[in-house]
């Protein structure tokens, strides 16, 4: 078998072009074959197809670039969950633009390693401006905001607790009920104490119960809000909780991995506001921002606050080339080798611009409120409230949780839809999270006929004299 092409240099595309047409070619068939949000049979039939497929992982001969590109792809989209299906919708999990998945390989192709310039001159320029761009756009009233690019939401916030930690030692976190898991998964991986749960009985934190514990509280607190929960799509009152922040001298983190692109639309950046008084913020652009993971952000009012991140290994950022002009990359990140994520992320915001990343925001909390609208109006479904953003939860009207999970599996099962569940307000929920901007009136009907239809085969198919209230 001859030496396999490379993907960079002056030769590379032409290796890549009919690679690509194959790549394409599987992903169109394994769409076709799967023709759904998901694969019917559940993990019983995905499964074995799958490996079917992929076996064996390691031949002794290869089969070829075509021919492994073919099978495998046309396998994997066969047995996907595909975001950009409008009836697979249970999850901050986007549809990403074909424009931002194009920029994606090319960032693939050329391979820049983020942590040292000589690895990547034009792509740690490209990353340097983004991130002031994107910072700036959260402080607008702060002379040197920037930002790093993370792996998403968990790591941001990391990071977040991490530089709390370190300006103030071993500092006691405050969470609602309502936060994310990764805060509590931060605190316990950085030594920090338990993170001190406030109620947030309507979805959001309860101001009075953040007060009390704000006043009964001595040494360094860091306070974490959330600006779009996985829950429920709820904003904290970020302003209230950042006044009670500066009257008990706490520090303030928002987590707005969902909520926080909300800022590019005039009709809706109202909802966050309050971001900048907050010490961080996280924002996450592989949810409503529709990009390929990973797309997160960390972002802080002053460059200086991400000091501490710095560090030194000679062979990276040797303190001649440092002084000789060459940037230091490695304080960018906690990780070392990380790839060029700010490429699709600029591609797409100059390709679209505000006002068209403004539409797509707007469509999509657009559709969220219709599909609201629809449940209130079929008297056999109950909404349990009209949406933030756009998690829109629903359930079929008398009905105990155990049936709400099984229609949710059956749906799943039968490779009909994909809705999330969450439990809220005592009671199970589906979840519909809305993030594609192609969803139409059509499908959310369709959405909701398979839900009705099903609750009312599973109530048909009760055992006589049963009850599923």
């Amino acid at each position: 078998m001859p030496t396999p092409p490379l993907a960079g240099g002056t030769t590379g595309p032409a290796a890549l072009r009919p690679l690509l047409d194959t790549v394409l070619t599987a992903l169109h068939d394994g769409a076709h074959r799967r023709d759904g949000p998901l694969p019917a049979g559940g993990p019983d039939t995905v499964t074995p197809h799958l490996r079917s497929a992929l076996h064996p992982v390691i031949p002794d001969h290869g089969t070829g670039a075509h021919h492994a590109l073919s099978t495998l792809i046309t396998a994997l989209a066969q047995g996907a969950a595909d975001p950009a299906d409008p009836l697979c919708a249970a999850h901050l999990h986007t549809p990403p633009l074909a424009l931002a998945a194009a920029a994606d390989l090319a960032a693939s192709a050329l391979n820049p390693s983020m942590d040292s310039w000589d690895q990547a001159p034009a792509a740690s320029a490209l990353e340097a401006d983004l991130t002031t761009a994107l910072a700036a756009e959260i402080y607008p009233h702060h002379t040197a905001p920037d930002a790093l690019v993370t792996t998403g939401g968990t790591e941001a916030n990391q990071l977040a607790l991490l530089l709390a930690r370190e300006r103030h030692g071993p500092v006691q976190t405050i969470r609602g009920a309502n936060a994310h898991h990764s805060i509590t998964r931060a605190a316990w991986l950085l030594g920090l104490p338990e993170p001190i749960t406030v109620p947030a009985p309507t979805g959001v934190i309860d101001l009075t119960a953040l007060d009390d514990t704000l006043a009964r509280l001595r040494g360094p607190v860091l306070v974490t809000a959330t600006a779009g929960t996985t829950d429920t799509g709820q904003i904290d009152p970020l302003t209230e909780i950042a006044d009670l922040c500066a009257t008990h001298g706490a520090e303030l983190h928002i987590d707005a991995a969902y909520g926080g692109p909300l800022l590019f639309s005039p009709s809706h950046r109202n909802k966050v506001h309050g971001l900048d008084r907050a010490h961080s913020v996280t924002l996450d652009l592989h949810k409503l921002g529709w990009q390929p993971a990973s797309a997160g952000i960390l972002a802080v009012p002053e460059h200086h606050h991400l000091d501490a991140l710095h560090h030194h290994a000679p062979y990276l950022n040797a303190d001649d080339d440092t002084e000789a002009g060459l940037p230091d990359l490695l304080g960018r990140s906690l990780r070392t080798t990380r790839r060029p994520d700010a490429l699709k992320i600029a591609v797409t915001l100059q390709a679209l611009g505000r006002t068209g990343l403004a539409d797509l925001i707007d469509r999509t909390c657009t559709a969220a409120h219709h599909l609201a609208d629809l449940i209130t109006k079929t008297p056999t479904l109950d909404l349990y409230d009209h949406p933030t953003i756009t998690t829109v939860l629903f359930r079929p009207t008398d009905t105990d949780d155990h049936t709400v999970a099984t229609i949710r599996r059956t749906l799943l099962t039968r490779g009909h839809a994909v809705l999330g569940r969450t439990h809220t307000n005592g009671r199970l929920w589906l979840k519909a999270t809305l993030l594609n901007p192609h969803t139409t009136p059509h499908d959310l009907q369709k959405l909701l006929d398979l839900v009705t239809d099903l609750a009312t085969e599973l109530a048909t198919a009760l055992p006589e004299g049963s009850t599923h209230r």
